[in-house]
């Protein structure tokens, strides 16, 4: 009989108690199966990681294994350095670009957020003007009003017994609505303090996005510095050479022996410290900025990056203000990652 009880269990538990246990089952193995599918679903994306991370590792190698049999090859051991110095010219030319951007950025944002926090320290002082005026109104009327009450209690001080009896009523109900008068009037006063304090404790406006003309003056300004550039480092086709050398891996190019690849790097290096040094085109930005902006077109109103065929001119202007066009699409070509660094 124990052995039976033990089996099959107690046959006086209730059929509630079963069934409660059943159901405590049911949703104990559904948890269990859904936190068993997410752990294979875990399971399979880590695998997946792992797959891509092996190709990428492998693919790095390969790039490796391809840059030291080059390295190890005396006809391709000063292209792999050529290579590598016109890569880190583009590179800084492109830091430049992007820095001229940036402080062409935060010069437009604080020109306006200096605007905006102007217009609200002007409203916020004509505030207070208003509240400082309607202070010195009420301050002004309780002065009055107490003037009036010292007067009138001074009138019925000074009168005789019967005249005094006779009026007493009513200047003691006038000296009482005078006392209110100027308990509202203080009152008054009170919030008015409060409204003056509230708005010296004002916060000034944050700062706010750039609108849409602004952006595209910016833009104007920054094709502008990669037209000058562009002009600088095209002396031999440099500017060229160095965005290919972005665009290719090592050894895609053959740029000669020893003596080319010594030409090239040194052109390169002269032409980026001649650069380093020039600073007085400021005008000429401007000017040529202008000159962008009368061809540059846009697909809608809400663009800020005009259309690559209508900026593909390039001016070059001389010392004495002379214009020459010939074509260049810097943008369409996304020369030092222009696409990306105007503003949008």
């Amino acid at each position: 009989m124990t052995s039976l009880t033990a089996i099959f269990g107690n046959s006086d538990e209730k059929p509630e108690e079963e069934s409660d246990k059943l159901l405590k089952l049911y949703w104990n193995r559904a948890e269990l199966k859904k936190e068993f599918a997410g752990l294979r679903e875990e399971q399979y994306q880590l695998q997946e990681c792992v797959k891509r991370q092996e190709g990428f590792t492998a693919r790095v190698q390969q790039k490796l294994d391809h840059l030291e049999q080059l390295l190890r090859d005396p006809e391709w051991v000063y292209n792999v350095v050529t290579y590598y110095q016109l890569q880190q010219l583009n590179l800084r030319c492109q830091s430049k670009l992007e820095k001229f951007a940036e402080q062409l950025k935060q010069q437009r944002e604080q020109r306006q957020h200096d605007r905006l926090v102007g217009s609200w320290n002007e409203r916020r002082a004509q505030e207070a003007a208003d509240i400082e005026r309607q202070i010195g109104e009420q301050r002004m009327q309780v002065q009055l009003l107490e003037d009036q009450l010292t007067a009138e209690r001074h009138r019925l001080d000074s009168m005789n017994g019967f005249l005094k009896i006779f009026r007493r009523r009513s200047l003691t109900a006038m000296l009482d609505n005078l006392a209110e008068t100027i308990d509202a009037a203080q009152r008054q006063e009170e919030q008015l303090l409060v409204q003056y304090e509230e708005i010296q404790n004002y916060q000034p406006p944050d700062t706010e996005g750039l609108d849409n003309p602004t952006k595209r003056l910016i833009n104007f300004m920054i094709l502008a510095f990669a037209q000058q550039m562009y002009l600088h480092f095209s002396e031999d086709g440099v500017a060229a050479v160095a965005k290919e050398a972005m665009e290719k891996s090592a050894g895609g190019t053959n740029y000669g022996g020893k003596t080319e690849c010594g030409v090239i790097v040194g052109r390169a290096k002269k032409l980026s410290e001649s650069f380093d040094m020039t600073s007085d085109f400021a005008d000429t930005l401007q000017q040529r900025a202008q000159l962008i902006a009368e061809k540059a077109s846009f697909r809608n109103d809400s663009d800020t990056i005009p259309v690559s065929g209508t900026v593909s001119t390039l001016f070059t202007i001389s010392k004495k203000g002379t214009v020459m066009e010939s074509d260049a699409n810097l943008l369409g070509d996304n020369y030092w990652n222009l696409s990306n660094i105007l503003s949008r």
